[in-house]
This record gives structure tokens, sequence and C-alpha cells, in this order.
């Protein structure tokens, strides 16, 4: 009884103090040790820090310390991929890692679900999308990371391989989660201009399952860029373009604790033009200077939307996470 009245008062002040806990974290990653020690080496320079591994487990013990109940695990198998870096036998370990978290995802099925992930650029990239289709634990959707595969939107040849995902996902039910902005290491523009032919060219091929856009759009933070691609959805969900119908967006580490006014007066705009009701929360990984979950949503909070508007992001529900 004791047991059962601190979790009960732990509950009502972490919604008292943060308002209504999100029913999802809809940006969610875990680590496997291989990927872990593949990020930053033994020998660690400029980070200091090893990044560690996050298992099934170390996520479920954030989403209870947030009051959150479910998350989307989006594999980060495409890491193995990444344009930045050569691997040896690299797609025998992009399947070792999307089996890794079908089976950590598999010791939660009440509450995690998760979603497969590879370079879309590769030669393997539909082989292992049939695959992953075939894996009970990841059917439902895959997660793209443009930055990390660097798929250029101004290259021709890009946007066709991009095509050629979206439509087999959408031929799979699969939706598709994508980070969308081109890589900043290697200096791809990205802008309104790349943001067009995302709508036009890519969206098109994945007209019957759910987009979400990681980041509204962005890599984390909010700058001139990632508002110059967003305008370029708002508009279109102001003119009802059919593209954007089946489109979400989630806010994953795009307020930060020491946001600027302005910026999150700008946030706070786009939001309401994309509609609350299409907007998602995510934390990402509790690594690399993230916060966990509840700190995010805390974070998040700070925003000036009305309580309704969070209410509503709180609740929000896409197709792929109804149980």
């Amino acid at each position: 009884m004791k047991i059962a009245m601190i979790c009960a008062v732990t509950v009502l002040s972490v919604t008292q103090l943060h308002g209504q806990a999100p029913v999802a974290d809809y940006h969610q990653h875990l680590f496997s040790p291989e990927v872990a020690a593949l990020i930053v080496p033994s020998t660690t320079e400029s980070l200091g820090t090893p990044v560690r591994g996050i298992s099934a487990a170390d996520l479920i013990t954030l989403l209870d310390a947030a009051v959150i109940k479910r998350a989307l695990v989006l594999s980060v198998a495409y890491m193995w991929g990444s344009a930045n870096r050569s691997v040896e036998n690299e797609y025998e370990h992009v399947k070792a890692e999307n089996d890794w978290t079908s089976r950590q995802v598999a010791e939660y099925p009440d509450r995690l679900r998760g979603f497969c992930s590879f370079n879309p650029l590769r030669p393997y990239a539909m082989t292992e999308l049939e695959r992953c289709v075939a894996d009970p634990h990841l059917h439902r959707g895959i997660k793209l990371h443009f930055g990390n595969s660097d798929v250029d939107l101004d290259n021709p040849q890009n946007v066709a391989d991009m095509r050629k995902v979206f439509r087999a996902a959408n031929e799979h039910r699969m939706a598709i989660v994508v980070h969308m902005h081109t890589s900043i290491s290697k200096h791809r523009k990205y802008g309104a201009d790349e943001a067009r032919v995302f709508l036009n060219e890519l969206l098109p091929a994945a007209s019957d399952v759910a987009v979400q856009i990681a980041h509204l759009a962005g890599a984390g933070g909010y700058d001139e860029t990632t508002d110059s691609a967003m305008n370029v959805f708002t508009e279109a969900l102001a003119k009802r373009d059919r593209r954007v119908r089946n489109v979400w967006f989630d806010v994953t580490t795009v307020v930060t604790p020491g946001i600027r006014s302005d910026i999150a007066q700008l946030v706070a705009k786009r939001i309401r033009q994309i509609g609350p009701g299409h907007v998602l929360y995510g934390s990402d990984a509790a690594t690399g200077g993230n916060p966990p979950p509840r700190e995010g949503w805390q974070a998040f909070r700070q925003l000036p939307l009305t309580e309704d508007e969070f209410r509503t992001i709180a609740g929000n529900i896409p197709p792929y996470m109804r149980w």
C-alpha cells in the first residue's frame, strides 16, 4: 500500500510540475554495445566520455520517470552505413543492429514499437527493407536519416533512389520516419528548395502511409534553414495539399532549456500553422547532451502554447502507434 501511495505521489508531482505527460515519446533510439563503441572509440578524444549502450530496460526506466507509457524505437542500424565512415562487412552489421533492436523491443511489446533502418543509398537497401517486412517487431516502419546517409536532395540520382524506397515502404504499408535535413558535415545545401523536392518527388511515392518528419524538418534546434524548409510544408498545409495529408512532425530536440524568446515564438507559430493535432513529442536518445524524456518535455513546455495545445500534442497517437 505504501509503495502504491509513493508511486501515485510521484505521478502526481510529475504531471503537476510539467503538465499532462505525453502518451508516447515518438523519437527514441537504443544503442547496442557495438554501436556505442562505433560512435565513440575507447580512446575518446573530442567528446571526453564514451557513448554508452542503451537497452530497452534503460529506456523503460526513463519513460517511467516521465510517466510516459510508450515509445517509438528507431533503429540506429543506419549508423553502420554512415557516409562518414567505412566499415568492413557493413551490411552484416546493419542486419545485426536491426535484429538486436527487434529483440529488445520484443521484451516490452505493450510499450515499445520498433522501426528498422539502413542507409537508403546502399545497394542492400531494398534487401534490408524486405527483410524488415518479415520481422514481426520491425515491419511497421522504417527510419531514414538523410544527414547520416548523405542523401543529397539536389542530386537527381539520390532522389530517384529515394523514390524507390518510399514506394516500397508504401507498398508494404510501412510508415516512414525521416530526418530530412541533409548532411551538415558535408555542407549539403538545405532549405526551402530541398523541402520542395521532398514534397514534389518523395511524398507522392508514399501517399498511403504516414510520414513523420523529424526535428520539425531540421536537425535539432531551430534555425533559418529549418524554418525555410518548414515554410514549404506550412504553405502546403494551408492549401490543403493532399501530399501532406498523412504527414506528422516531431519536435525532437527543437526546444532546448535556454531557447531564445524569439525562436520560441517562431516555433510556436509553426506548430499552430501545422496544427497541434499533427505534432508529436520526442526526446531522442538520452545521450550526447540530449535531455531524458521527462526533462525534454519540461523544456518543450517553455513554448508560448496554450494548455489545450500542449494537451493535444501530449495525446496525439499516429496510426503506426495504435495498439
